[in-house]
Parts: C-alpha cells; sequence; structure tokens
C-alpha cells in the first residue's frame, strides 16, 4: 500500500512538500492522501459503494450519487441569474452562461 502513514506530528506536511507517499499496486499512481488512494483503487476493483435508494444504482464516490439524485427529484440548484432558467449540473449552466447573448 506504499509507505506507512505520516507521524501525528507531520500531518499534511507532505501535501505541501508536494510528497505523495500513497502508491497504487495496481498501476503505481501515487497519492498524497490514504483516502485520495482509497478511493482510487475503486477504478480498479469496480467498486460502488454508494447506491441509490430509488433505483439500486451503484457509484464510485457519494458527489456522483448526490448528483445522480437529481434525476429522481427534479431538483434544479444551479440558477442563471441572467435569465432564471435552472440546471441540475453546474457544468451545464456554466455552458448556458457562455451562450448567452
Amino acid at each position: 500500500m506504499g509507505r506507512s502513514p505520516i507521524s501525528v506530528g507531520n500531518v499534511g506536511r507532505h501535501i505541501h512538500t508536494g510528497e505523495r507517499p500513497y502508491e497504487c499496486g495496481e498501476c503505481g499512481k501515487n497519492f498524497t492522501d490514504s483516502s485520495h488512494l482509497i478511493r482510487h483503487r475503486r477504478i480498479h476493483t469496480g467498486e460502488r459503494p454508494f447506491r441509490c435508494s430509488v433505483c439500486r444504482r451503484g457509484f464510485r464516490y457519494n458527489s456522483h450519487l448526490v448528483r445522480h439524485r437529481r434525476i429522481h427529484t427534479g431538483e434544479r440548484p444551479y440558477e442563471c441569474p441572467q435569465c432564471g432558467k435552472s440546471f441540475s449540473r453546474s457544468s451545464a449552466l456554466t455552458r448556458h452562461q457562455q451562450r448567452h447573448p
């Protein structure tokens, strides 16, 4: 799994030095934080621990589940300040704003 965890006195120091002590045994990619490595491993294992309670679809990341739920709820939290049109994704709002006259 790479190096052992950083001591309490040095927590976070490697982040600022650019050190990436946590290495993926599958592809060799390195990470500054062990939680980032754990999340990355899901790419190789196919693990999808976050499940939609409506349709049971699985996701690797909780943020993707949160975004997916909007399909079921109809939530559109990103609103154009110029015309009031709303979107379920911030990227869709950004694209919309770029096309505004």
